[in-house]
């Protein structure tokens, strides 16, 4: 079989505090009449969030299948790479989300519960004056964390950081966090869906029922030693060199290519504008601005940008910790 990027239906998730700025930006074809939150671009968690092959002599295949059936050219020295190990979302929030944490691989054990999750937003698009939430306050401890909490005064402990396009924060397991209103995001993360809600501003769902919170898992998954290097933004290059995954953003200008050399499995995300991804034998795909592509170890080619492109390629650096997060 000749191999080529293969893309995935999204997978669309409404929240309420979601919006249609995916379909503004990217030409997404949301659901009528839903706030959608959430694309899921490529998510191994079945049964009811498994990335579905869109196009090209694999469509309709998940991707567990192809990457059972195919390990060595998918994922090359990583091997057998299942469950697939990366979660890869827009985001796009017209409320502020809550203040949540998610559990490292020792908080999962101490819980008894959970998958640990890493993850990364890459800031899109953000209004004037956006902000997010990105850890506490420097010295903050649990029992002040416990005491505000309880006195409604959480939000005096969190790190207030106003972002703009371009940005990457990434966040370790740990990291409490909260995404502001007005701001759309790419996030790449472990592959795990777990969530302790540390507080959520008093919102409450369509049956006017508070969302659960889930506080003393919360404080046991918090980091309280993040350090002050860990909270600052990246903007170019190696945006992400973490245990579980590197990110590096790429510009290219119309015309411009950049080689995709084969041996290593990498995700691409576009960001901006449009280009073509050819093999060595002239074969292209089409790769345009909210396009997710994982592009197969044994791929080589290169991206020829067809107007000013800026994307994301996300590679996994160490296997043995893919690993550990199947354990």
């Amino acid at each position: 079989m000749r191999w080529y990027p293969l893309r995935f239906k999204p997978i669309y998730k409404e929240r309420i505090w979601g919006g249609r700025r995916l379909q503004e930006v990217f030409g997404k074809d949301l659901p009528a009449g839903k706030l959608i939150g959430e694309s899921w671009e490529l998510v191994d968690l079945p049964p009811a969030d498994c990335s579905i092959v869109d196009d090209g002599p694999l469509a309709g295949q998940t991707i567990d299948q192809v990457v059972r059936r195919y390990a060595p050219q998918i994922g090359g020295k990583h091997g057998n790479l299942l469950p697939f190990p990366l979660l890869v979302k827009f985001l796009d929030a017209q409320q502020i989300l809550s203040v949540q944490v998610h559990p490292d691989i020792n908080a999962c054990k101490r819980l008894g519960k959970g998958q640990p999750k890493s993850e990364c937003w890459y800031v899109i698009d953000a209004r004037p004056g956006t902000f997010i939430y990105k850890g506490l306050r420097p010295g903050t401890t649990r029992d002040q964390l416990a005491d505000a909490l309880g006195s409604g005064q959480l939000e005096g402990l969190l790190n207030k950081v106003y972002v703009q396009p371009g940005q990457c924060h990434y966040l370790p397991a740990g990291t409490v966090h909260a995404l502001g209103p007005g701001i759309l995001v790419a996030e790449i993360q472990t592959l795990s869906d777990t969530t302790f809600r540390l507080y959520d501003w008093g919102r409450v769902d369509h049956s006017g029922r508070p969302r659960p919170v889930h506080v003393p898992e919360a404080l046991e998954s918090i980091r309280f030693d993040l350090l002050e290097q860990e909270l600052l933004p990246t903007t170019a290059g190696r945006l992400v060199d973490g245990p579980y995954f590197s990110v590096d953003k790429r510009t290219a200008t119309a015309g411009q290519e950049d080689l995709l050399p084969p041996g290593i499995m990498k995700v691409v995300l576009v960001t901006k504008g449009s280009g073509l991804i050819y093999d060595t034998s002239g074969h292209h795909t089409m790769a345009k601005a909210g396009d997710c592509l994982l592009v197969p170890a044994v791929f080589e080619g290169a991206i020829c940008a067809q107007t000013d492109m800026e994307y994301l390629v996300v590679t996994l650096e160490n296997s043995a910790l893919c690993n550990a997060l199947r354990t």
